[in-house]
């Protein structure tokens, strides 16, 4: 008989702890978790309007975060702060990827920047707890809305996280939670947002994790109002269960307002002469004390009565002469002490809400993202426990509301999300806001290390993967002897114009790098020399250089073929039932999608210098690389045809880009008012002012299409 889930739940408690232990002992070596910065987003909703104090003094204030990357500089690291600990300039961070690998490279830092271990103020996650749920996306273009199924490594965190029922849900959760714990500060606390599905389950796994002595209150959130589609008693509430760290947390009491028919009972009273409404309280509490609070005053003495007054007689002095004490108007009777309704905060808040509603479709706030939540809600749990600038997590950011939220409030703040699409409109909804300079990261060599999950950390080499993914191609191995990193591979057979016995090389190109020009050249000489030469070469890529589209073409090598390694290939085959095997066939390698640009026109004037940026062109990755059906796909194609840059969903420019981290400066998104009215198209000019520049300017645009595939091109303006 299989173990109920109550008896699977120490084990699944212990196995979770092994993992994070491995995590957190993996965090002092040279393997541990990186974060890549993809972007430095400064914010500019219109380019008339832009702030260029921080990139006239990049030059002159740049301070190395990371190896090979700059980050903000002068006034903006002024108005970031510190980092928590130390005294590195702060920067918030949103976070594309799984995030447990992104737990693990904010517990690691690196030799630049702080490990932020035990020094998260608050965090709250709003983690998946429908098993049932529809994680569809809908995608609008002009005149076609499409329905995309999610790819793998967006559904990682979904699907295979109820393979097994609740138990796989709390395998999941549970080292999470783990090092969450690590990040808190020893004042933090956390509050995990969940329904009827898991909730009670998770709150025996965190009182496993943080203590029973740590959990300080279940929290009721009435979402919805009543309904009548239920055969029983419809839910319409979530649980948010509240954990502290320790003993010694941080809170601050919030209030909510009275209601009026309280005010009408409770403060009747009002002041002649001022108006000032007031309610009458007890100067005495029971017990008899023998200091000054249990004096006679005024001839009437409290232990007489079994009491004592409420405060000291003094005091009680002090509070006669300011008119705050009511005295009766019959003989004997005991005088009150007087609370004036304007001095009250309100209502402390209790462990139920009902007085913050869902986000309404017609709301200002409203995203269009299925798990949005209000941002009252998000208030109130960051106002009561996390410190002015104190820092706010959130692991599970969905549509972003913990980062504007936290934002408003001027706290720092860390958020992530394993899907695309969140990150997408989180970025833009922070640029909307006009959020102060943020981070857009991504885990460092995602693929190697969910193939570290895959294979087992001591286990893994890169060749391995590489043998992986030439399988997949449908390549066989060269020989050891030609083939010392094990990433070649070969393929016989019929060639694109119909010849028998043609031999194409194949090379898988590491995670660990960007595919650029010293490997196609490489792959070109290979090609032509390697054990006699071969017919053509295909080159395998994971990441690649900015500037691959213009070497393909300037290479111009028809015998040349550039693909795209599926991003979540590895996420694939850890899912249950998968194999290399079972995989072949199935798996799609992707032409490159790449921009173009018109010539980049500029004028100097004085000290200023215009640059007028237009966009020409997109080629979306490859259609089949997308997850939609046969209709949906015939309607993308239709559309990339008539109008390809339709397809771009976000657009920037760096005008000083140093070919390492690229910094935008203006930003342009569809549903952008301020720079556009239309809201399924991007504007497709931007025109900034800059500093002028003795020398030539290296500018950088980069894209994001509607399915959050980048792309990016980057040329050289000569000054004339």
């Amino acid at each position: 008989m299989p173990k109920s889930l109550l008896e699977q739940l120490s084990d699944i408690v212990a196995n979770g702890r092994k993992q994070a232990e491995r995590i957190l002992e993996s965090l002092e070596t040279r393997q541990r978790v990186r974060l890549q910065t993809r972007e430095v987003v400064l914010p500019a909703r219109d380019s008339a309007a832009q702030d260029w104090v921080m990139a006239q003094k990049r030059a002159a204030h740049q301070e190395v975060f990371a190896p090979g990357q700059a980050s903000l500089l002068g006034s903006a690291q002024a108005t970031l702060g510190a980092a928590p600990g130390g005294d590195a300039p702060w920067m918030n961070r949103l976070i594309y990827g799984d995030n447990l690998l992104a737990m693990a490279a904010l517990l690691a830092g690196d030799e630049h920047t702080p490990s932020l271990r035990g020094k998260v103020d608050l965090i709250y996650i709003d983690p998946p707890f429908d098993s049932k749920a529809d994680y569809r996306t809908k995608v609008t273009l002009p005149g076609v809305e499409l329905e995309q199924r999610p790819t793998v490594i967006e559904q990682f965190a979904y699907s295979d996280t109820w393979a097994d029922g609740t138990a796989s849900y709390l395998a999941m959760i549970t080292p999470r939670l783990i090092l969450m714990r690590e990040l808190l500060a020893d004042t933090g606390s956390i509050y995990v947002h969940l329904d009827w599905h898991v909730g009670h389950y998770v709150k025996l796994v965190m009182d496993e994790v943080f203590g029973r002595e740590n959990f300080q209150n279940e929290l009721i959130w009435k979402r919805t109002s009543a309904r009548s589609d239920s055969e029983t008693y419809n839910h319409i509430h979530d649980v948010i269960f509240f954990f502290s760290k320790s003993e010694n947390l941080h809170f601050e009491t919030q209030y909510g307002e009275y209601e009026s028919s309280y005010l009408e009972t409770a403060y009747r009273n009002i002041e002649e002469g001022t108006g000032r409404r007031y309610t009458l309280s007890d100067l005495m509490a029971a017990g008899v004390r023998n200091g000054s609070s249990g004096m006679p005053w005024r001839g009437i003495d409290p232990n007489l009565r079994g009491n004592h007054w409420k405060f000291q007689i003094a005091r009680l002095d002090e509070l006669d002469a300011a008119g705050r004490i009511a005295w009766p108007k019959k003989e004997g009777g005991i005088p009150r002490y007087k609370r004036y309704l304007d001095e009250m905060k309100g209502i402390p808040l209790q462990s139920i809400w009902s007085d913050i509603n869902p986000v309404a479709s017609q709301s200002m706030e409203r995203i269009d993202y299925s798990t949005q939540k209000p941002s009252a809600l998000l208030e109130r749990v960051i106002a009561s426990s996390c410190p002015a600038s104190g820092v706010v997590a959130d692991f599970n950011g969905g549509s972003g509301t913990t980062a504007a939220v936290a934002e408003k409030l001027g706290r720092r703040w860390i958020t992530s999300d394993i899907g695309k699409p969140a990150c997408m409109i989180m970025r833009k909804r922070m640029i909307d806001q006009e959020s102060k300079p943020f981070y857009y990261q991504a885990i460092g060599d995602y693929q190697v290390e969910a193939a570290k999950t895959h294979f087992g950390k001591r286990d893994f080499r890169i060749g391995d993967l590489s043998q992986i993914v030439l399988s997949l191609y449908g390549a066989l191995p060269l020989p050891p002897e030609a083939n010392p990193q094990r990433n070649l591979g070969q393929i016989t057979g019929v060639d694109l114009g119909g010849r028998r016995g043609s031999k194409t090389l194949v090379l898988a190109d590491s995670p660990n790098k960007l595919t650029g020009a010293a490997t196609l050249k490489k792959a070109i000489a290979q090609r032509d020399n390697l054990l006699g030469g071969w017919d053509r070469v295909v080159v395998l890529g994971w990441n690649f250089e900015p500037s691959i589209g213009e070497t393909i073409t300037a290479l111009n090598d028809d015998r040349l073929e550039v693909l795209v390694i599926p991003p979540d290939l590895l996420d694939r085959l850890r899912k249950k039932g998968n194999s290399v095997e079972k995989l072949r066939g199935q798996v799609r390698f992707s032409s490159l999608q790449y921009l173009t640009l018109h010539p980049i026109e500029h004028t100097v004037r004085g000290s200023e210098e215009t640059l007028t940026v237009r966009l020409k062109n997109y080629v979306l990755l490859s259609p089949e690389a997308i997850n939609l059906d046969d209709a949906n796909r015939a309607k993308l194609q239709a559309v990339a045809n008539a109008e390809p840059l339709a397809l771009i969903e976000y657009w920037a420019v760096d005008p000083d880009y140093d070919g390492q981290v690229f910094r935008s400066v203006w930003q342009d998104y569809r549903g952008n008012a301020a720079n556009d009215a239309d809201p399924l198209r991007v504007v497709t000019q931007a025109v900034l002012t800059v500093p002028a520049k003795h020398g030539p300017r290296r500018v950088c645009v980069r894209v994001v299409d509607v399915f959050g595939f980048e792309a990016e091109v980057a040329t050289t303006v000569e000054v004339r």
